[in-house]
């Protein structure tokens, strides 16, 4: 299977996840502010989830730029990645419509977490795929600081969840914020290496 293949399979079902975290969102009955203001929760986690959709999206296709080529365990590793991304429009749906109370606010870092170390697992593949230290994948990410650090985060906030629901949403959106700043590590990588 060539990379592009699996790119367009990633992208396809990314897509169908924000299709289907939108369609959660309820019409409201009413016309005025009062009809839309019961809803608030359930938006303000769609936008956090579609904002780290959006960024997993962005940061699977650089990672594609500097792969060559892929093989079955690549392939398992990023189809364990889409497993915990697809999982995201439940655990949105769960803590918005609860008001971001402590279990479903937990449940959504674990998934967070998970969805974390997959995207490392996946990196981690490709890179031993493409012969470990001296794959341009491997000299872009270097030791790949923000990923670990956001695992930490995302772990962090699942515990603090049972005591300040707030702080741990605070974390998933510093979290999300963090990787909003342009990683352009990948890009000269492959940029430098093309010249």
């Amino acid at each position: 299977m060539t990379k592009t293949r699996l790119e367009a399979f990633s992208d396809g079902v990314i897509a169908i996840l924000i299709t289907i975290m939108v369609l959660e969102l309820k019409i409201p009955h009413g016309h005025g502010f009062d009809s839309i203001s019961p809803l608030w929760p359930v938006f303000v986690s769609y936008i956090l989830s579609f904002v780290n959709l959006g960024i997993y999206w962005n940061n699977h296709h650089h990672m594609l730029q500097a792969t060559k080529s892929i093989d079955g365990r690549v392939m398992w590793a990023n189809l364990n990645l889409l497993f915990w991304l697809s999982l995201f429009p439940f655990v949105t749906g769960w803590m918005g419509e609860n008001h971001f109370a402590s279990l479903p606010t937990a449940v959504y870092g674990a998934v967070m977490v998970c969805a974390g170390f997959s995207y490392t697992l996946l990196q981690t593949t490709i890179v031993r795929h493409h012969g470990g230290e001296n794959s341009k994948l491997k000299q872009a990410i270097g030791r790949d600081f923000k990923g670990k650090a956001s695992i930490v985060l995302y772990a962090i906030a699942i515990g603090v969840a049972f005591v300040d629901r707030w702080i741990s949403f605070a974390i998933y959106a510093a979290v999300s914020a963090m990787w909003l700043v342009p990683d352009r590590r990948i890009e000269k990588t492959v940029h430098v290496h093309d010249e």
